[in-house]
């Protein structure tokens, strides 16, 4: 008989890390949340609609979604350059993708809605973490939306998949070595967000996005109790 997989931290294969948010952080915000995976925190400030500026710029038929997504310098062991990176760049172009789809944009027609998610600490899942939080500081603003978006990565280790990597297990180096697979899925169960980070069969692959769309419902129950508790901080119960 082989012997079960186990996690380095002990949590089971379709098991998050325990999670956490919280809404109306940021009192000079039009919208703000704040969302927490294991060891990671994103911080999402929301400001607008506002007229977009430089003119040039808007798009008279609807609004435009704009997110800035940072990781703080000492978010991480080792200190990184503040300011945009090709990476930060990458990730705030994805959580507009991720989030643009559920958005009523055409009701602002010419305006510009800015989003921006700060990562203070990170242990991997931070892409996943930032768009939970820009879309419950979305809503705290009162942007109309058609359904609520909810992300997280699920993975494998070696032939194993799991759900929610942290980041010993984003270096895990044994046999194939890990994928990581980042996913946004609204609470309708359609996929806005998809990136894959290693190797991985089409049969793996689907497994694993079942995976992540049965996780993200926990999510989604989180974000809406949050959304419901304004100011109070809502703990996911460890399974």
């Amino acid at each position: 008989m082989a012997e079960k997989f186990k996690r380095m931290d002990g949590r089971e294969l379709t098991e998050m890390r325990p999670i956490a948010a919280k809404v109306g952080i940021i009192p000079n915000a039009d919208g703000s949340a704040m969302f927490k995976s294991g060891k990671t925190i994103a911080y999402a400030a929301v400001y607008g609609p506002r007229e977009h500026h430089p003119r040039n710029a808007r798009n008279p038929k609807k609004g435009t979604l704009r997110c800035r997504y940072n990781m703080i310098s000492f978010s991480v062991n080792d200190r990184i350059r503040p300011g945009p990176s090709r990476r930060s760049t990458e990730i705030s172009k994805i959580t507009e993708w991720a989030i643009a789809p559920v958005l009523m944009l055409e009701s602002f027609p010419g305006m510009v809605i800015d989003v921006h998610i700060n990562i203070i600490q990170a242990d991997a899942g931070t892409r996943c973490a930032g768009i939970n939080a820009a879309v419950m500081a979305l809503a705290h603003a009162g942007i109309p939306m058609k359904d609520m978006v909810s992300s997280i990565s699920a993975g494998k280790l070696d032939k194993t998949l799991v759900i929610d990597l942290d980041k010993a297990e984003e270096d895990f180096e044994e046999g194939e070595g890990p994928t990581d697979i980042p996913v946004s899925v609204t609470h309708s169960g359609k996929v806005t967000h998809l990136q894959l980070d290693g190797k991985i069969n089409k049969e793996e692959l689907k497994n694993a996005i079942k995976m992540a769309v049965t996780a993200c419902d926990e999510v989604y129950d989180i974000q809406k109790k949050a959304l419901k508790n304004v100011g109070q901080l809502i703990e996911g119960a460890k399974k």
